[in-house]
């Protein structure tokens, strides 16, 4: 396997790989990066579909790209996915998927006009004194100091972040900038996540450092991520003759390891509750994804709080079986022995009447009925206790939903802390009094909030007790490899296996580790999209400098004669066009 870009690698076909029909394949949950991996072994590794077998614990396919309307509760979504044009595995896989909403076009195809279309904005990133716009006007408010800290972790090794705290490498500064304050609620970040996490996330995203108070860098699907990205992909797989095997739980993977060589040999698993398994020889791949952001995920209701369930966790005990027989197969309780770091709580609300909506387009500055761009991401009420976030993406967010109702996402960092309307913490809440906490900080009157919490809404909140999981402080071999060293019939794909650049907590990165493993396991000869090269274009480090310094000019340092002499040689050379061009000097 290789990694490529441009256009001539990017339209290319494969060859079909020797031997391939002799090859079975298996997958270990039914996520994105499962999915993903079987479209691309029959796509470009020329597999036949009906040798592909898909075993997923839950009765429906998608992972953490959840969306249902649930009977007696409501409409959930555990989270939202923010997605960009160079997510270049992602859209790899989806211009081949046909789209399920529009005759004749892939999923690509839909997505790209629908945001071209209605591009995505926000006009209102974050409030404050119950709902009244915080003004923070797109400025990052970064101190020399904070730059500084940008900066260092920028050009720090890999080596030298590595099982650091971001609070360990960041000052104060830092932390009391509008910078992070957009930072840690796009991407869910805490003080005490990893440093390295960080820094890839500069590096990943340098490019949209321009974008990030107004998400103008972001783009959304029509409806919720199940209904636009992962049924359309699953009705493919199954026309392609991919079994799914639901409602099988995958309890354990034996493996023949000697010196160099590693090879699966059997899945253990139950089954509608009757224990089997399957035998794997050389030529039956093994696909696993390890570890889960939203294992042991609990719904509340309206009158119920959502529980958080520190049980047993099929995903990661299942990786902890498989990790103790080979140290190349990572740590899982690096990342899922962390609880109290590691979760946090959403709510899904929905709006039964127009009085709420009537709070929401106050703030957004946009009828929310009508069938554009709302919020254009999360708005957050700054000066909460629970640090709340919410979002209200293109309505109706669900097919079936009526047309006069909306679904909100909400969700919080802190949910130990006891909130400003409601004074008990998140966690404890139920839909009804996260409904009023929301409420409060969207700026409706005190008196009127217990009516409309109680009958103008219904919200069904869910605690994630490994959400964060994949950002808790980490060293090199912590995440096993994609296919680790000597292994023969076998990958570990999903948010907590490694591969070169990328960061976690995003769609790429799933579909990016089951491309990755099945061109290495085939031998599949066609390069896999590198990782966008934006930290390496002069121009997009230039124009991020800028907009850290919320476009405040560089000053020249030193003896009037000298700043003139150089001002002089920047006029007339393509240092100072590049200069000029991103704002960093003026015009003389």
């Amino acid at each position: 396997m290789y990694y490529s870009n441009g256009n001539y690698e990017a339209f290319a076909r494969p060859r079909k790989p020797a031997g391939v029909e002799d090859k079975t394949a298996w997958f270990v949950g039914a996520g994105l990066a499962s999915m993903a991996g079987a479209a691309f072994l029959i796509r470009d590794g020329q597999m036949p579909g009906d040798r592909i077998t898909i075993l997923e614990r839950l009765k429906l396919p998608g992972g953490a790209l959840d969306g249902i309307e649930k009977p007696k509760k409501g409409f959930v979504i555990r989270g939202g996915r923010e997605m960009e044009n160079h997510f270049e595995c992602l859209w790899d896989l989806y211009r081949s998927i046909p789209s399920i909403e529009v005759d004749g076009a892939s999923v690509l195809d839909e997505f790209y006009w629908l945001n071209k279309d209605d591009p995505n904005s926000s006009l209102c990133r974050a409030t404050w004194k119950q709902g009244e716009d915080a003004h923070t006007d797109g400025q990052f408010t970064l101190s020399d100091a904070a730059q500084k800290d940008i900066v260092k972790v920028f050009l720090a090794t890999r080596e030298q972040m590595e099982g650091k705290r971001i609070d360990e490498v960041f000052g104060e500064d830092f932390f009391a900038s509008n910078f992070w304050l957009y930072w840690r609620t796009m991407f869910a970040f805490e003080t005490w996540h990893s440093a390295l996490e960080m820094k890839l996330y500069l590096h990943r995203f340098i490019h949209h450092i321009g974008g990030l108070p107004d998400f103008s860098a972001l783009k959304f699907t029509k409806y919720n991520q199940y209904e636009s990205l992962v049924l359309p992909l699953y009705r493919w797989l199954v026309d392609q003759g991919v079994t799914f095997m639901f409602d099988t739980e995958v309890t354990d993977v034996d493996f023949h390891i000697t010196g160099e060589r590693k090879q699966a040999t059997r899945i253990h698993w139950v089954s509608g509750g009757t224990p089997g398994g399957v035998g794997l020889g050389e030529n039956d791949l093994l696909l696993m994804t390890i570890g889960s952001l939203t294992e042991n995920s609990d719904d509340g209701d309206h009158h119920t709080p959502a529980r958080l369930d520190t049980g047993p966790a099929p995903a990661w005990d299942l990786w902890r079986r498989v990790a103790a027989k080979d140290p190349a197969f990572g740590r899982p309780d690096v990342f899922g022995a962390h609880i109290p770091q590691t979760k946090w709580e959403s709510a899904t609300v929905t709006t039964l009447d127009r009085r709420i909506p009537a709070y929401i387009e106050k703030i957004c500055r946009r009828d929310p009925f009508s069938g554009r761009v709302v919020t254009g991401g999360i708005v957050t009420a700054k000066d909460s206790a629970w640090l709340l976030s919410w979002t209200v993406n293109r309505q109706p967010h669900f097919k079936q939903q009526p047309r006069d109702q909306l679904v909100v996402w909400v969700y919080s960092l802190f949910v130990d802390k006891p909130g400003d309307y409601v004074k008990k913490p998140m966690q404890e809440c139920t839909g009804e009094e996260i409904t009023a906490e929301w409420l409060y900080h969207l700026g409706v009157p005190v008196q009127d909030i217990p009516e409309l919490a109680a009958g103008a809404a219904t919200c069904v909140p869910v605690m994630m007790p490994y959400v964060t999981a994949f950002f808790m402080p980490r060293t090199a071999g912590d995440r096993p490899d994609v296919v680790p060293e000597g292994a023969v019939n076998f990958a570990f794909i999903g948010q907590f296996a490694e591969t070169t650049r990328d960061c976690i907590f995003t769609t790429e990165y799933s579909v990016r580790t089951g491309m990755e493993a099945v061109y290495r396991l085939l031998g599949v000869d066609r390069g896999v999209p590198e990782v966008f090269a934006s930290t390496y274009d002069i121009r997009a480090l230039l124009a991020a400098t800028t907009r850290l310094r919320d476009g405040k000019e560089l000053t020249l340092r030193g003896p009037a004669k000298l700043r003139k002499w150089l001002g002089r040689k920047l006029d007339t050379n393509e240092v100072g066009e590049l200069l000029k061009d991103a704002g960093l000097v003026g015009e003389e």
